[in-house]
């Protein structure tokens, strides 16, 4: 009776068996191989628009001629670049700010020298902001603006920002070039191994950094670059693609 209860459980055995080795098949003809590669693109761009800062400070014993005095020089300024050819439309003039001007004084000496602060002024500030599509102009507006100089207006320039407006679409298109990229490079690799294998569908896509770079520049970051110092550019972008291999 034993043995004769022990047939069906070594055939359940068996068929337990067979089922599991279809499932592995199963499994293992379902899946495939991939690759994974990396496509660039690189475009060279010229700034199209150009922000640019002169910043005037002056002194004075009173607060109100402190901005009277301002005022003046700002006037100046203005005249000035609007003699050089830019619209009213492209300058901005901040606000004023108003700080105290302290120095310390020492008075005495040995055990007798005492430190006190004494007020020597009032320091009135304004920027002069340019915004212009005029990238030339504003560029030699702000290395010849110091000229004001020898007229006694105590401008300062500041570092113009050079930025190019048509860089979201312009991403866009890169990202699409380095995705072909991409692709070839897959399919180049694979001929290269002498393989009779094919680059399949796409199985995932990573879009990685996009870098902004001073022209001939390699210099990359994990956040992306975003250059503004300089009049041409170099754009690079790169993406991370999955292939099936069929």
């Amino acid at each position: 009776m034993e043995r004769r209860s022990l047939v069906p459980l070594a055939a359940a055995i068996v068929i337990a068996t067979a089922v599991a080795s279809v499932a592995w098949v199963s499994v293992k003809t379902a899946s495939h191989a991939s690759i994974d590669v990396t496509g660039s693109a690189k475009r060279r761009i010229v700034s199209d628009l150009i922000e640019w800062d002169a910043g005037l400070e002056v002194r004075h014993a009173d607060r109100v001629e402190a901005t009277r005095a301002l005022k003046k020089q700002v006037e100046k300024t203005l005249a000035y670049l609007k003699a050089q050819g830019l619209k009213d439309d492209e300058i901005r003039v901040s606000s004023v700010t108003m700080d105290e001007a302290h120095e310390t004084e020492i008075v005495g000496s040995g055990d007798a020298r005492v430190e006190r602060t004494v007020l020597k002024g009032f320091d009135a500030a304004q920027t002069v902001s340019v915004r212009s599509t005029d990238v030339a102009r504003v560029e030699r507006i702000s290395r010849e603006v110091t000229s004001l100089l020898e007229e006694g207006v105590p401008v300062v320039s500041g570092q113009p920002q050079y930025l190019y407006t048509k860089l979201g679409e312009l991403k866009i298109e890169m990202l699409a070039e380095a995705s072909r990229d991409a692709r070839t490079r897959a399919i180049k690799m694979i001929e290269s191994a002498g393989s009779d294998a094919r680059v399949g569908p796409l199985v995932n896509v990573d879009m990685g950094v996009i870098n902004v770079n001073p022209a001939n520049s390699t210099s990359t970051n994990w956040q992306g670059n975003n250059d503004t110092s300089s009049l041409e550019k170099d754009i690079i972008t790169i993406v991370h693609v999955k292939y099936r291999i069929d």
